[in-house]
């Protein structure tokens, strides 16, 4: 998927709505960190008119003994600022991890939930980037952004008003110089939540470069394209750190003009507080208390175009979860499915399926019949991109059948419920996938109940003894996709992990491809005993996983195009010998 389109330029704020429902369970907190700000804010405030009460009272009168309580008074809010600060700090720190953790957790349980379909389309770099720099985003906005975004705006509105009361000409002369900053800065907020947009999906473009090179790093170093990878990489580097410069120019606009601001302000408050001064309209308190308060704004005016640019920031983080979030879910239950018995070995049939690739008018399957009787083995062959892995895929609803249906005991798939049917459905595919947990964990994914003894028949039918002989046994960490195993051990484990607990259907997509010609002997003697037991359908490039099956079915076309025996359809079959003949691995097989 290449990165996404900028988003339209007006109304993205509304986006930071997406974090209400993750918020509202923790207003309690918000409203007490809100507070505590606010409350610290106004204690600020105080300051200043504490002092033009001093330098019109005490100081102008000559009076020292009325200047203990005054100052009094200034320690009292100075101590109730610093002990509401800390409160803001602990209340808005506890608020802002509960509202990521609890995001952070429905995105990943969503894209657990999202089909294969969206998985095969979406790199995993803008997944990853989603998940963590786009939640790092958010965090610091909930947890200090919001807050003194909505603080500041009051204080500006609140020193607005004092400022007016205490000589509302100048003050008024000061809102007014508001209005050009006002439609400036929204004028350029708009072109950096554009500029944020396009950063944010480089950097997944970036993290999907950096996976790939370090999953792939045996391939690029073994084939020395070392350079090539590293010139696609700094081309994309290249490009963000452009996007960067664009983004931070704009930011550096925004902060010039909103630091230029005040400073002026403060020139025309010198000059028009002296003026009204020297004719009496103004006392010297007044002018301290004026300057004193505008001093208070200035922290407010500077932050806002920082904070305003951090808010379309965050409204396009939430924007990018919120494409995942928003994602359909295609395969799930069914509304009031219940678990429906079902046989152990089960009875498979493909009635009539179809199958197509969402936005493609062609089908990979079309009409596709085929029964596997309990207990029966059948072998799956045809040429490349015949659509064999896909079939498979469909009996744990990897995909879902766009027509037809595909049914356990008589019952569709899709009227179970989906914990149950991959209960009962184990797979194992060509490519072994292990995680970086122990090899008990990695066997027992998919069977977490399963015994000691289960565990040590799944090891001897994969012929992966080899396990015992790892530092801790079963109990070894395998590392990252079990990269620590040779190709062969991966694939044992695999297998281990399919045939654990004698699954009612089992489906293996070419299982043994990594295996050498012995272990493969060896892996097949045994496998023969849970085939006995278990309906399985087999993808089968090789001769001798061929020779496992009962009968052997031949995909072309989308369909079914013959079943039998590996000698009937040798015999009787045009298609079938030409497959063989193509150099097939399966020409080696004889009755």
């Amino acid at each position: 998927m290449d990165a996404a389109p900028a988003p339209d330029d007006h109304g993205r704020l509304s986006a930071l709505l997406r974090l209400w429902p993750y918020a509202r369970r923790y207003r309690g907190l918000m409203a007490l960190t809100f507070g505590a700000a606010l409350l610290a804010t106004l204690a600020q405030l105080a300051v200043p008119l504490i002092t033009a009460a001093v330098v019109d009272g005490p100081i102008a009168d000559g009076d020292r003994a009325a200047l203990v309580p005054l100052l009094g008074l200034a320690l009292v809010f100075g101590v109730a600022e610093a002990g509401l600060f800390f409160l803001r700090r602990w209340s808005m720190n506890r608020s802002c991890l509960q509202i990521e953790r609890d995001l952070r957790s429905a995105l990943y349980e969503r894209l657990q939930r999202l089909p294969v379909s969206f998985h095969d389309r979406w790199p995993s770099g803008q997944l990853l980037s989603r998940a963590t720099s786009d939640m790092s985003t958010v965090r610091r906005f909930v947890g200090f952004a919001a807050v003194f975004l909505a603080v500041n705006l009051i204080t500006c509105v609140v020193v607005a008003v004092l400022l007016l009361v205490t000589y509302w000409p100048l003050g008024l002369a000061v809102l007014l110089t508001t209005v050009p900053l006002t439609a400036l800065g929204l004028r350029w907020e708009r072109r950096y939540n554009v500029q944020s947009r396009r950063v944010q999906d480089e950097q997944g473009e970036l993290a999907t470069d950096v996976e790939e090179a370090v999953q792939g790093i045996r391939v690029i170093k073994s084939l020395g394209r070392r350079g090539l990878v590293f010139d696609r990489y700094d081309a994309k580097a290249r490009r963000l750190r452009r996007l960067e410069l664009d983004k931070v120019r704009t930011l550096a606009l925004l902060w010039c003009v909103f630091e230029l601001h005040p400073q002026l302000n403060l020139a025309l408050i010198l000059v028009g507080g002296a003026l009204a001064v020297s004719s009496g309209a103004l006392t010297v308190g007044g002018l301290v208390a004026f300057v004193a308060l505008f001093t208070v704004l200035l922290w407010p005016i500077l932050s806002l175009g920082f904070l305003f640019a951090f808010a379309q920031e965050t409204a396009s983080a939430c924007d990018r979860i919120g494409e995942l979030l928003d994602e359909p879910l295609t395969v799930t239950d069914r509304p009031g499915v219940a678990p429906q018995p079902v046989g152990a070995p089960a009875r498979l049939a493909f009635e009539g399926v179809g199958f197509a690739h969402p936005g493609s008018d062609r089908p990979v399957l079309a009409g596709v019949d085929l029964v596997l009787e309990p207990g029966e083995t059948v072998a799956l062959v045809g040429a490349t991109g015949s659509g064999k892995t896909t079939l498979t895929s469909l009996v744990g609803r990897l995909h879902d059948v766009t027509a037809g249906r595909v049914t356990l005991d008589g019952v569709d798939v899709r009227d179970l419920p989906l914990a149950q049917l991959r209960s009962v459905v184990s797979v194992a595919f060509e490519e072994a996938t292990l995680f970086s947990m122990s090899v008990r964990e990695n066997l027992t994914l998919g069977r977490r109940d399963a015994t000691d003894a289960e565990l040590a028949e799944a090891v001897g039918v994969a012929q992966a003894g080899f396990v015992h002989d790892l530092p801790w046994g079963l109990d070894t960490r395998i590392g990252e996709q079990g990269l620590s195993l040779s190709g062969g051990q991966r694939q044992r484990l695999a297998l281990a992990r399919a045939v654990l607990g004698r699954p009612s259907v089992l489906v293996l997509d070419d299982p043994l491809s990594a295996l050498d010609v012995h272990t493969e002997a060896l892996v097949e003697a045994a496998l023969r005993e849970v085939l006995a037991g278990t309906t399985a359908l087999v993808v089968a490039h090789r001769p001798s996983t061929v020779l496992l099956a009962d009968r052997v079915a031949l995909l072309a076309g989308g369909r079914i195009a013959a079943v039998g025996t590996h000698s009937e359809l040798l015999a009787t079959e045009p298609a079938y010998r030409d497959l063989l003949a193509q150099g097939s691995d399966l020409a080696e097989a004889r009755p």
